[in-house]
């Protein structure tokens, strides 16, 4: 699989065929129908990289107004679905370098003793854990901003860390580090559910 890419068949059915080309042709009712068809995907890819629903709500709004301006640049080569989530990355990034130029993203610094902490035993530990989607995204949601998005990138949305490196304006090691530490801290948040299943 090519990195960055979903792995979506690149088969477009009938319908969808249908509603690229209604798009394409500016009709509002097209795109309300892509809109609805695609709406619940695309907003779990926002939630993922956001800091709470509101700002997936934004998110999504301002990254279906850009599908839809630039949907005559899809030419049918490669998955549809795929080239509509990575519009969708992108705008969570771009929300993400506004919000940190405003000051309002998370100190990595600052949390990080509270990471570095019984690594051993949290790599080690091996219990199995059902998640439900909810729970996981939650999860993911509480990591701090940079951990946040290296980890959805790279574990869910297949990057490469030069890919992050560069989308981020990080260089690797930085990205590796923050892949690292958020799986501890995943792992850590993952053993309280343990602990409170009991």
């Amino acid at each position: 699989m090519k990195t960055g890419q979903s792995n979506e068949t690149n088969m477009l059915s009938f319908e969808d065929l249908q509603l690229i080309d209604g798009c394409k042709r500016g009709k509002r009712q097209f795109q309300n129908l892509l809109y609805q068809r695609y709406f619940r995907k695309m907003f779990a890819v926002c939630l993922r990289y956001s800091n709470n629903q509101a700002e997936a709500e934004d998110i999504l709004q301002e990254a279906f107004v850009k599908v839809f301006k630039n949907i005559s640049s899809y030419t049918g080569n490669g998955s549809f679905e795929g080239w509509m989530k990575r519009i969708m990355i992108n705008t969570s990034l771009t929300q993400y370098q506004k919000n940190k130029r405003m000051g309002t993203s998370v100190d990595l610094e600052v949390v990080e003793p509270y990471l570095t902490e019984n690594d051993e035993k949290s790599e080690q530990s091996g219990r199995a854990v059902s998640l439900n989607t909810d729970q996981l995204i939650g999860l993911i949601q509480k990591l701090p901003a940079g951990y946040k998005h290296v980890f959805s990138m790279y574990a869910l949305d297949g990057f490469t860390h030069q890919e992050i490196a560069d989308s981020l304006g990080i260089n690797i090691n930085t990205s590796k580090s923050q892949l690292s530490k958020a799986r501890k801290y995943l792992q850590k948040e993952i053993e309280k559910l343990t602990e409170n299943t009991r």
